[in-house]
């Protein structure tokens, strides 16, 4: 079975944008999950609304949302090109940026989670015993959480690999720039005799995909073993 250069570089795109959508995302959902799980503030609600909206909106929408708000002549797309020269639209950092909104849910989800299974207890020790906040979060609730995040990842990363319909709204599908695996498998079952191409496009996503829950697995289960030899 053989891969056309245009085939390989769909595939090396969704790694290149799934991955780096997941490593910029990553900061920010862990607080935001924070957040969410130990925040006593009012108007969690709303903040629990905006995380899941991508969730709920079709995600033409949100790629439409994307396209005005980060588009050359958006507000947020505007000032970053004119200040850093970031462009995000019909580039593969839109493409990035679409699939990390996209797959944030689902990594806050997992992550809140496993912060709400922590027991509260075992940080208030250690404050009792001097330890500052940023000491208790990084020796006892980053590890304890650390299965949870792994599991966020993974799935945001998943989310990532398949995105789609934000993803060819907000930077289109052109070959070489922006056409990830699920649009390059979308463009060629639109063209007489391209099945053959799209089925070998769709064995790889399943085969990344079915490689990503092992993986997830096989770490989360380390951190756990080693967790609780501690």
């Amino acid at each position: 079975m053989t891969f056309s250069p245009e085939e390989w570089g769909a595939v090396l795109l969704s790694l290149k944008v799934s991955g780096i959508a997941v490593l910029a995302s990553l900061p920010l959902g862990i607080a935001v999950a924070l957040v969410l799980a130990r925040g006593r503030m009012p108007g969690l609600w709303l903040l629990n609304a905006v995380v899941h909206l991508p969730l709920i909106l079709p995600p033409v929408v949100t790629g439409y949302i994307l396209l005005i708000v980060f588009g050359r002549n958006g507000a947020i797309g505007g000032f970053l090109e004119r200040s850093i020269g970031l462009v995000f639209a019909f580039r593969w950092t839109g493409a990035a940026l679409a699939a990390a909104i996209m797959g944030f849910p689902l990594m806050v989800r997992a992550i809140r989670i496993a912060i709400e299974a922590v027991d509260p207890g075992l940080e208030q020790a250690a404050r009792t015993l001097g330890a500052r906040p940023w000491a208790v979060f990084a020796t006892i609730t980053l590890p304890l959480i650390a299965p949870g995040i792994i599991a966020g990842a993974i799935l945001a990363f998943a989310k990532a690999m398949g995105e789609f319909g934000a993803t060819i709204t907000f930077v289109s599908n052109i070959p070489g720039r922006t056409q990830t695996l699920p649009s390059a498998i979308y463009a060629l079952l639109q063209v007489p005799g391209g099945e053959a191409a799209a089925a070998r496009l769709a064995g790889i996503s399943v085969l990344i995909a079915i490689t990503a829950v092992l993986c997830s697995d096989f770490i989360a289960r380390s951190v756990a073993q080693r967790i609780k030899g501690r």
